[in-house]
């Protein structure tokens, strides 16, 4: 038997692809079963969590504790709300990255900058520097999109995409990908990961990218 030159392919992402964010995630989440090493996994910063937060040893999952943590104080740490952010920032490119939310019956989920207040009562606003989604009670006293409470399934892993010179971050229940809201607008600072895993509720969001 007689075979025949390969012919050359290309390794670069088609540009109909890479400029939609659905269909980026979608190859990604095909191609990295078979990448190796895998695309690095997200962990959580203590230095940035709230003293009620209970944070795992490997740094991939957060929950609210009964009791305050002894942690010291710094500038980064969160005293008001029950954020945690990743350590990994991002200031260029496109990333995404997912965070199971199992049962949990509120959370708070999504990207901040890196200059928010960390110590005060304030709206979880893009004006503020947080575009979030989240499972509460009521969304809107806090300017928060309420785009889980209306649907019947309730997502238990989300997707988050970002793309910063674009402007976008977007989200999509990370089992069917299907879309569940985005923010468009203009970054300037160097922007984290940020969750919330809500008072009194002590199942774990857990990172699951990797």
């Amino acid at each position: 038997m007689e075979f025949g030159k390969p012919g050359t392919v290309s390794t670069q992402l088609p540009a109909d692809i890479a400029g939609e964010p659905v269909k980026y995630i979608k190859v990604w989440r095909e191609m990295r079963a078979v990448i190796s090493p895998v695309p690095a996994s997200l962990t959580l910063d203590p230095e940035t969590a709230n003293n009620q937060l209970i944070i795992s040893q490997d740094l991939t999952s957060v929950r609210h504790g009964n009791e305050q943590q002894s942690r010291f104080y710094n500038p980064e740490r969160f005293s008001t709300y029950m954020y945690v952010l990743s350590s990994q920032s991002f200031t260029s490119g496109r990333h995404y990255w997912e965070v199971g939310l199992g049962h949990k019956p509120y959370w708070v989920v999504g990207v901040c900058r890196e200059s928010v207040n960390r110590k005060a009562n304030i709206t979880h606003s893009p004006e503020n520097g947080f575009w979030v989604i989240a499972r509460l009670a009521d969304c809107k006293s806090l300017k928060i999109p309420d785009v889980i409470t209306q649907r019947k399934v309730k997502p238990r892993k989300l997707g988050i995409y970002l793309d910063y010179e674009g402007g976008q971050v977007s989200f999509y229940d990370a089992e069917d990908m299907s879309h569940l809201y985005t923010f468009t607008d203009t970054f300037t600072e160097k922007l984290y990961p940020a969750f919330n895993p809500c008072r009194n509720n002590s199942d774990p969001l857990t990172l699951l990218t990797g």
